[in-house]
């Protein structure tokens, strides 16, 4: 094995490349010996430098980076690896130097690549910078199945509440995107209707779901954009819709998340509401947040774990390219939990 299990201080020296190292010594077995060991006596703590190989053999391993091209690397690799990496990138860096060294290799950076990687890293400072409030957390698979399991799906208002969690969630969706400020701000010309739901099957027979924004962050004015559902075992978000339209029913200019109050009126679901009672549930289970959870990110974060392409996760959440790093940054967040259950 190129990465067997071993201490996070020993994978400097155990976790290999398939490319063969050029000699650094004459070919005799006691040089050979020494500088194997001197390798080894080079570094008081390795522990830190075993974090960073890792994280950048999960990098590698989400963008499909083929084992030869790992180890040398290149500068376009590990350009992209700091970018990615978004947090300490310098120091994650400095594991990928010591572990070419280690390995036979010499430094994979030059001066002048570690000049144009600070230049970016800087231009991305500025855009985190800017922000004006922290990443909120991504929802994980065990909050969403906390929730299927408490939400009472028989009640009009949770049915609403777990169709939009599951939406959102496996269509990457905003929750300002399944959700209103107030009653009195639905308008069909900018919130999903039960209209702008379509329920089909693809060329290989399985089912999905359609919903058509009428209006979203990201569309010129007039532009349609289009969420696709798939089916999702025990979360389902086309069955979350269909319990919806069974739990209540609605014509077709009525909200598409909606529910029905105890005089039976129908009632668009206000975002503040809707996040009470998630909040509610997540807190009880351990999961409490001054921000709140993002299902979006945590969608996102799902499909980069079960190794989806991710421009086609770009695509799919409708994300432009400078919010890019939102997603890539929340997977580092929520990997260990994402690929320990890769699936619903």
């Amino acid at each position: 094995s190129l990465r067997p299990h071993c201490r996070a201080d020993e994978r400097l020296f155990l976790w290999r490349g398939v490319n063969t190292p050029p000699s650094s010594t004459i070919s005799h077995p006691i040089i050979e010996h020494l500088a194997s060991i001197a390798t080894r006596a080079s570094l008081r703590d390795a522990t830190s430098y075993g974090a960073g190989i890792r994280k950048f053999h999960l990098f590698c391993d989400i963008f499909s980076i083929a084992e030869s091209d790992r180890l040398p690397a290149s500068f376009e690799l590990l350009h992209s690896f700091a970018l990615w990496a978004v947090s300490d990138p310098l120091k994650y860096l400095a594991a990928i130097r010591a572990w070419h060294i280690a390995q036979g290799w010499p430094p994979p950076l030059s001066d002048d690549s570690h000049t144009r990687i600070n230049w970016s890293l800087r231009g991305l400072d500025n855009i985190l910078s800017s922000r004006r409030r922290p990443l909120r957390p991504p929802v994980t698979l065990d909050m969403l199945h906390a929730l299927n399991a408490t939400l009472v799906l028989s009640d009009p208002f949770d049915a609403c509440v777990w169709a939009m969690a599951s939406c959102a969630f496996f269509g990457m969706m905003r929750f300002g995107e399944v959700s209103v400020e107030s009653r009195a701000a639905f308008k069909p010309t900018k919130h999903l209707t039960r209209k702008d739901v379509f329920l089909g099957f693809d060329l290989a027979g399985k089912a999905y779901a359609r919903l058509d924004l009428p209006a979203a962050k990201t569309a010129r004015p007039g532009e349609t954009q289009s969420v696709f559902l798939v089916t999702q075992g025990p979360l389902c978000p086309i069955t979350a819709l269909q319990n919806l339209a069974t739990i209540i029913p609605a014509l077709p200019e009525d909200p598409l998340f909606s529910w029905r109050d105890r005089t039976g009126a129908i009632r668009p679901m206000v975002k503040q509401r809707a996040l009470e009672r998630i909040n509610c549930i997540i807190t009880a289970w351990g999961w409490g947040t001054a921000f709140g959870h993002s299902f979006r990110i945590g969608g996102a974060s799902f499909y980069l774990a079960k190794k989806v392409d991710p421009e086609i996760v770009r695509l799919a959440g409708r994300w432009r390219s400078l919010a890019y790093e939102t997603y890539i940054r929340a997977f580092e967040q929520v990997a260990s939990q994402h690929l320990s259950i890769l699936s619903p």
